[in-house]
């Protein structure tokens, strides 16, 4: 990188000396795909002011007077911005990319509400249509036939069981009646009693927080927990919610075998953790993640999401 930047740092001087020479739109033009190669190499807006800073008192020391100096430094102003125009489009195109994205996530989210919806209300209709039928023609039937119906009974019961899970997966209607902890609470129960596997759930939230971000912690704690419940095999989860005044926090640690957190985030997470989805919801927030593990010491999924004024 040192490298990279002293290159960039010569080929900007000079660029900045000839615009001040008088080379014009040429060297403007110059500026501008130098401004296109800093954000290649991974430069900053801050780097590329002190690149300018670094430039301009090398170019301006060749001027005796103290007068050509002011005039080289306010010139030299036109040649700046035109080096951080690159740095603009690209923030403007991030912009729009995260708004698509947070559109794309809520039209996702109508749509696991609706099937949701569909799944808890219209199969629940249909499964109790078929009781009510079954117990109109358990009366007709002898005794062995009944308990074979009894053991009908007992699947559609399992059935209703296993919709009833699905919808609250897919869209818990307790997210939007009543907030993200009893909803995290909820879900903790469900996979605690399928699974055996102990979860606890703390913090507060102080209040409800705005859905998108309600949404987002709540998907990505129920996308860690799967992956603690798959991979980990922990002893026992904890998930902790903390509100403060600029960002709501959300982590999922568990006590389980760990892995290579830097490799396996060199790789963009690698097999089964399912960070794709996690850094697109956070993306569309501007928020952050940072995951800690080492093997056989566990890992902790901790996540921020700024919060509007």
């Amino acid at each position: 990188m040192s490298e990279t930047r002293d290159e960039l740092a010569a080929q900007y001087r000079r660029a900045l000396e000839d615009y001040l020479d008088g080379a014009g739109e040429t060297a403007l033009a110059r500026a501008y795909e130098l401004g296109r190669k800093a954000i290649a190499d991974g430069l900053g807006v801050l780097e590329m002011a002190a690149l300018h800073h670094e430039a301009l008192r090398a170019s301006v020391r060749r001027l005796a007077a103290v007068e050509d100096r002011a005039k080289a430094t306010e010139a030299a102003h036109g040649f700046l911005i035109e080096s951080l125009s690159p740095f603009e489009m690209t923030h403007r195109a991030f912009r729009e990319a995260t708004a698509v994205l947070r559109r794309l996530h809520e039209r996702l989210e109508e749509e696991a509400k609706r099937i949701a919806h569909s799944l808890h209300d219209e199969a629940a209709q249909l499964l109790a249509s078929v009781h009510v039928a079954l117990a109109a023609m358990s009366g007709d039937l002898p005794p062995s036939a009944r308990s074979r119906l009894e053991e009908v009974r007992g699947l559609l019961d399992r059935i209703e069981d296993d919709l009833r899970r699905l919808s609250h997966e897919l869209r818990p209607t307790m997210l939007d009646d009543l907030g993200l902890l009893p909803a995290l609470r909820f879900l903790a129960e469900g996979i605690a009693k399928r699974t055996g596997l102990p979860i606890e759930v703390g913090g507060s939230t102080h209040g409800r927080l705005p859905p998108a971000v309600e949404t987002a912690l709540y998907r990505i704690a129920q996308e860690a927990l799967t992956n603690a419940v798959r991979h980990a095999q922990p002893q026992h989860v904890t998930i902790q919610l903390q509100r403060e005044a600029r960002a709501a926090r959300c982590s999922v640690s568990d006590h389980g075998v760990g892995f290579d957190a830097a490799t396996a985030l060199a790789h963009r997470g690698g097999p089964g953790l399912g960070l794709v989805g996690i850094r697109e919801r956070l993306d569309a927030l501007r928020g952050s993640l940072q995951i800690t593990s080492s093997p056989g010491r566990g890992t902790r999924v901790h996540v921020a999401v700024p919060l509007e004024e």
